[in-house]
């Protein structure tokens, strides 16, 4: 009878050990929002979207709003990707302000996505 109580505790246990895992959320439960890094990056369709959440708040309007730094228009935001200010600063590299100031930084596929653009010429398309 012991050996039996002994053996079905032993059962108990394995049962609830094997039925624990540890999983990523995000990897059971991917958003909506899935970021496609190999997808063209277009300046109107996908750099000014980007731009508009995590940059233009403080960088767009007046050139004293943001540090003095002004985005906004191609030619602006132009200047910023080939001065090479624009990557340096929202991949947080060495020697560069690390942007979105006060915000999360953007997601590894969206720094992807505006170096595909820089790196392509940044061209107004």
């Amino acid at each position: 009878m012991k050996t039996k109580n002994i053996l079905t505790s032993i059962s108990i246990i394995l049962f609830f050990f094997s039925s624990c895992y540890y999983d990523k959320e995000d990897q059971l439960y991917p958003s909506s929002g899935i970021c496609d890094s190999t997808a063209p990056a277009t300046y109107a369709s996908t750099m000014v979207p980007l731009f508009q959440q995590y940059c233009y708040s403080c960088h767009g309007g007046t050139a004293s709003s943001g540090g003095g730094i002004l985005m906004g228009t191609y030619a602006t935001d132009k200047a910023m990707a080939l001065n090479g200010s624009l990557y340096g600063s929202i991949a947080h590299a060495s020697g560069y302000s690390p942007m979105p100031k006060g915000l999360n930084k953007m997601t590894d596929c969206q720094i992807s996505k505006v170096k595909k653009w820089i790196d392509g010429g940044s061209l107004n398309n």
